[in-house]
């Protein structure tokens, strides 16, 4: 399938990391040009160098979501290299995992400001220019954890819920300006991310990290942790023209990880 966006602008926040090089890889292979951003200058450049390799146009930034001061500056770069962004896609890092309970005010306000107020203000300042153009994709990058919230997550799935109702609320507010806002929801994709969080769940219940993986798949429809690219491939094609009348949703690649309908 043709998904008719080449020679689109493809801005990739967290671009340096397991899932956004995953969507930088394959928004490249649509024939997008793609801004490549992240806080980790070795990751970026990593990232960069393969996106690259697939012969695509690449501008790479290194960028602190936690820092909405530089926002302007950095989508400006962007415009006067590219023309502006067509393709937004907003993807963070997570929070350490934390109770619901305790937590100081101090690590809340973090973790909102990286996760939620950078979002929306990255994307605020975007879509004047898709709605110029009168075409525009938002996805927004969240977690499983919004539909059913993961035990020793708390920060994370706060927060992550926040940018659901944000999302859908845009939907509507941009829809007639031919700009489309959703999210997506990863299970168990295979990232040091999901290392990490079954390495610190091993560590706090006394277990190995391969009884603790194996307890996880064991839940997964599929039997398995999923790939990056499976994730990268659901992006896409919410970014496609393909996917034009898909806005306001919530769509789950998660293996049937959730239980949930």
């Amino acid at each position: 399938m043709d998904f008719g966006i080449d020679n689109r602008t493809a801005l990739v926040m967290g671009a340096g990391g397991g899932l956004g090089r995953a969507i930088a890889l394959a928004l490249a292979r649509e024939g997008c040009k793609v801004v490549l951003a992240d806080i980790d200058a070795d990751a970026l450049d990593d990232s960069d160098r393969a996106v690259r390799e697939t012969g695509a146009q690449t501008f790479a930034l290194q960028w602190d979501l936690g820092d909405l001061s530089v926002i302007d500056a950095r989508i400006g770069a962007i415009e006067a290299r590219f023309g502006g962004v067509d393709i937004l896609v907003n993807n963070t890092g997570g929070p350490p995992p934390t109770p619901a309970s305790g937590q100081p005010a101090e690590l809340w306000e973090q973790h909102f400001r990286s996760m939620v107020l950078s979002v929306i203000a990255v994307t605020d300042r975007v879509l004047p220019g898709m709605k110029t153009k009168r075409w525009g994709r938002v996805v927004t990058s969240a977690s499983s954890g919004v539909i059913a919230p993961i035990p020793g997550l708390a920060v994370s799935n706060a927060l992550r819920m926040s940018l659901v109702g944000w999302s859908k609320t845009l939907a509507r507010e941009v829809g007639r300006d031919g700009i489309t806002a959703n999210v997506v929801v990863p299970g168990r994709i295979g990232t040091d991310r999901i290392r990490f969080l079954d390495e610190a769940k091993a560590k706090r219940e006394g277990r190995s990290v391969e009884s603790v993986s194996t307890e996880s798949t064991a839940a997964i429809a599929l039997g398995r942790y999923g790939q990056p690219a499976e994730y990268a491939g659901a992006v896409a094609f919410l970014a496609s023209a393909a996917a034009s009348y898909v806005t306001g949703s919530v769509m789950r690649v998660d293996g049937g990880l959730i239980a949930s309908v």
